[in-house]
């Protein structure tokens, strides 16, 4: 985990490809599991990687709502594309883990839980909107009385080279959540990639101890003054070119104070509560517990998964689901991401990485039905 934050000073070294290629050679002698961003089924997605050839080079995405596609550009860029469907969470909170075993013999039953993880982790393109992620599922597994053990092993041996973003999704509004383009802190390297008329190189800023002991392992230079402002173009370039945007600010008051608006039954009729919004959000955190046990009953096992509260059973009580209507699922996910949340955790629950508009299958867009509730009066009809 990265030592301190970055202080948002300007990147010093550069790096060329064969530099951060020999970067890479350095996190597998130290033993780190090299995760980062690759091509597979049609989309970006984050696994193993074993160099800079597995890098997206040449690629980029087009995304709108409900709609993603790869575009080859032909150029020799490794990190020229927003996010894809996975995110780093997949990696500290699993989607699936098995939390302990139990055996029955003729004599005894034996509860075997399940160690944590020793492996570690050196996630490679984290971009600063899945930093901001990563610290809100920082303070929830990690900051309150109960801390989960398995986030735990494998948030704390996990390195963060972090990249600043050099293109805006078409559904990205990270600049309104004030959670990006630039990477400002949680990372131990963060990276600002150059490619096109000038040399391909990769310049670098320091956020950690391990990030500045990892730096002086491979090649690099003092980053010159016209690269340095080239770096603060790119990052400027895209903060003014996102897809979309919401009024943070009062957005807490603005939703708890309509939560019988119509827009809500507007939604709901759209909604195929397919729970992809939840899935592909890098903040949802929602899981719950299931055991599995064979057929003779001697071996069983507890097992937990993502869940979402657009599930009916995911708000089932005695008698029913709390929360039977797509409209009141909707609601549930949306007030407390932009509101609630707040109230539990001191910040909103959405970092502006557009997932969730991008992946809705009927492209229902957050900033949009915020922009509709802010738009038109505050009207009640009906309940949920």
């Amino acid at each position: 985990m990265a030592g301190r934050s970055g202080n948002g000073t300007l990147p010093l070294a550069a790096l060329t490809v064969d530099g951060l290629q020999a970067l890479l050679q350095a996190f597998r002698q130290h033993g780190y599991r090299i995760v980062g961003p690759t091509v597979r089924d049609q989309a970006i997605v984050y696994d193993d990687i074993e160099s800079v050839e597995g890098l997206p080079r040449g690629w980029t995405d087009e995304q709108d709502g409900g709609r993603y596609r790869l575009t080859q550009l032909g150029d020799d860029a490794l990190f020229n594309y927003a996010v894809g469907p996975h995110s780093w969470k997949q990696f500290l909170h699993p989607p699936l883990l098995r939390l302990l075993s139990v055996e029955r013999d003729a004599a005894t039953v034996r509860v075997v839980p399940e160690i944590p993880p020793t492996q570690r982790f050196a996630f490679v393109g984290v971009r600063a909107c899945e930093l901001h992620a990563i610290g809100l599922q920082d303070r929830i597994l990690l900051g309150g009385q109960y801390v989960d053990p398995h986030y735990s092993a494998r948030r704390e041996s996990t390195f963060i080279v972090a990249v600043n973003c050099g293109k805006a999704g078409g559904t990205c509004f990270c600049a309104s959540m004030n959670t990006g383009p630039k990477v400002e802190k949680g990372f131990d390297l963060a990276i600002t990639e150059l490619v096109g008329e000038g040399p391909h190189v990769f310049l670098v800023e320091e956020g950690s101890d391990a990030g500045s002991a990892m730096l002086d392992e491979v090649p690099h230079r003092a980053a010159t003054q016209d690269e340095i402002e080239a770096a603060q173009a790119v990052v400027a370039r895209t903060a003014v070119a996102m897809g979309r945007e919401i009024r943070s600010g009062d957005l807490r008051e603005l939703l708890l104070g309509n939560l019988e608006h119509l827009r809500w039954e507007e939604v709901a009729s759209r909604c195929l509560s397919c729970a992809n919004c939840t899935m592909v959000c890098p903040t949802c955190f929602c899981t719950t517990v299931e055991d599995t046990t064979d057929l003779t009953g001697d071996h069983a096992e507890r097992w937990r998964r993502w869940d979402s509260c657009f599930t009916m059973d995911f708000s089932y009580m005695h008698g029913g689901s709390v929360r039977a209507s797509a409209r009141s699922r909707y609601r549930q996910w949306m007030t407390h991401k932009l509101a609630s949340w707040i109230d539990q955790f001191g910040t909103s629950g959405c970092v502006g990485c557009g997932r969730c508009i991008t992946w809705c299958p009927v492209g229902i867009d957050i900033t949009e039905e915020v922009r509709a509730i802010r738009e038109s009066p505050a009207t009640t009809e009906g309940s949920s």
